[in-house]
């Protein structure tokens, strides 16, 4: 007797969960439009990366049942064994000398072709570089700096490429540090920030990325993951290095600010929608993915040349101070300072008669040989 390991309502595994999708010919949009979720959801849940729960949970499972129930009856069914009609005799023929003939070998199927580095990087790069450029302009509004932002994206990823070929959601992980590089705050600072780009053209679209600006950078930031890229709370929240209470809040209160001043987008559903029409409307451009990679390989080479450079400095001015330096310690010489109660000297006056007598005694006396070094009696 067999049983079914999984809890009631609950749906099948991931890779299950797909397959029975793409049967169907149903496209991720089109089935969380039937569940009642945002396209990120369902393609999270695909992935693995997060497992539905509540009511949705159960409408995902029923959905997937139905899927399968409909498989199952489209599926042919094994044919009956029939009766074998009776053969005719078969007639004598004359028997002919044949030659063997080469049984046919069987053809292995081709096994997927292993893609290099470089193309496995300009396919990720090809599958997520426009939507990430179209986000990152909600970010900052400035075309060329989400631009920007991806490109570093991406060249960062390059550089790390082995650690983000390997990482669970390689788009994640481009897309946190794209929005960290354009929402950093040295942003301001460059030259490019004091001449503002041309606003859009529809009067729409331009109260609502105004309005998306207002915002502070945490709450837009979240606004844009949650409504507008479609990922869960936890997954909002675990991208924004906050804590789920702390995600909610901040994006309690950006929805907010923007019904406060666009009623009409109170509706989440609403909000999701303006936001991927006035993301599509603008005309954003992503460079091709070998102009991507040789960039990063070259800032890379200017990097390690300026290490380098600075490294040589470093080690010449360390044997300059040591070969100029003075081998001993020389102590500093004290300043002078007055001493009371001793006498000034008196400078020399006159000598005396006595004196005059000695000094020339002295001189008429032999200076060197054995007389000088014996005693004379008076």
């Amino acid at each position: 007797m067999s049983c079914d390991a999984r809890p009631r309502n609950s749906p099948p595994p991931p890779k299950e969960r797909r397959r029975l999708r793409e049967s169907a010919a149903l496209t991720q949009p089109q089935l969380a439009t039937q569940v009642g979720v945002a396209p990120g959801t369902v393609r999270a849940w695909e992935s693995g990366r997060t497992t539905p729960r509540g009511r949705k949970r159960e409408a995902y499972a029923k959905l997937l049942k139905t899927l399968a129930e409909e498989e199952a009856a489209q599926a042919p069914e094994p044919e009956q064994d029939q009766e074998p009609k009776p053969e005719a005799e078969p007639q004598p023929q004359p028997e002919l000398e044949l030659e063997p003939q080469p049984q046919p070998q069987p053809v292995a199927a081709p096994g997927p072709t292993a893609l290099t580095p470089a193309q496995a990087f300009d396919a990720l790069y090809a599958f997520g570089a426009p939507a990430l450029v179209r986000q990152t302009f909600l970010l900052t509004g400035r075309r060329e700096q989400a631009r920007e932002s991806v490109e570093r994206a991406f060249q960062a990823a390059w550089e790390r490429w082995p650690e983000v070929a390997r990482d669970r959601d390689p788009v994640g992980w481009v897309r946190a540090t794209a929005y960290e590089y354009a929402l950093s705050p040295w942003q301001r600072f460059r030259p490019r920030h004091r001449h503002p780009e041309p606003p859009p053209a529809d009067p729409g679209d331009r109260t609502l990325l105004n309005t998306l600006l207002r915002l502070p950078a945490r709450h837009r930031r979240t606004l844009v993951l949650y409504d507008g890229v479609g990922l869960d709370l936890p997954e909002t929240a675990a991208e924004t290095e906050a804590s789920t209470p702390a995600a909610a809040n901040r994006l309690l209160h950006a929805r907010e600010a923007v019904a406060a001043r666009l009623p009409a987008l109170a509706d989440p559903q609403v909000l999701h929608r303006r936001l991927a029409e006035l993301a599509s409307n603008e005309r954003l451009r992503a460079a091709e993915p070998p102009a991507v990679r040789r960039g990063g390989e070259r800032r890379a080479r200017l990097r390690t040349r300026a290490a380098i450079a600075f490294t040589v400095a470093l080690i010449g001015t360390t044997a300059l101070t040591v070969r100029t330096a003075p081998t001993h310690y020389e102590p500093p010489v004290s300043p002078g300072q007055a001493v009371r109660g001793v006498p000034h000297r008196v400078a020399p006056g006159a000598l005396s008669d006595e004196e005059l007598e000695l000094r020339q005694k002295l001189r008429d006396q032999v200076q060197d040989g054995p007389e000088r070094l014996l005693p004379r009696p008076e």
